[in-house]
């Protein structure tokens, strides 16, 4: 088996959507929780990608075996004002993060991160958020990402 990665593509949206309403699901499984009733994202999945991938806003590495995609990972650059730790006031939003189970435990989920770190880097990020699920928050511990106390959530 040999492992590649590319760039997400227009040609590759459809099966993006897919295994990321499949990543969804599976953490709300793991929460106890099931989707909700009604919610489709496929639309709104393929407005997002299509609309931040045209305006640079959203860069997505992708794990192949052949032809199956069997991991992502996708990093969303806003900008707010600068402060003391963020000086260029750009910031990567990490997300998408998502490995088929059976090729877990491979490397291929920390190469991918590794990929977007660096896109964030390029994008001119000084800094990195991500909402970890259980299974990510080894990940992103070894990596070197740390626990802030102060981020709170507000939803509607």
């Amino acid at each position: 088996m040999k492992i590649e990665y590319r760039k997400l593509t227009a040609n590759d949206i459809e099966e993006v959507i897919r295994l990321r309403i499949k990543q969804l699901t599976e953490e709300y499984a793991a929460e106890g929780k099931t989707p909700p009733e009604g919610v489709n994202l496929e639309a709104t999945l393929r407005d997002f990608y299509e609309r931040h991938m045209a305006d640079g806003t959203f860069v997505s590495w992708l794990a192949f075996d052949g032809d199956k995609i069997i991991g992502t990972s996708g990093m969303s650059f806003v900008e707010k004002p600068p402060y003391f730790t963020c000086p260029t006031g750009r910031i990567g939003l990490l997300n998408s993060m998502f490995t088929d189970p059976d090729y877990r435990r491979m490397g291929i989920a920390k190469e991918l991160l590794h990929r977007v770190v660096e896109e964030a880097r390029s994008y001119g990020c000084a800094t990195v958020h991500v909402t970890a699920s259980d299974m990510g928050v080894k990940l992103y511990t070894s990596y070197g990402f740390k626990h802030n106390d102060n981020f709170m959530m507000y939803n509607f």
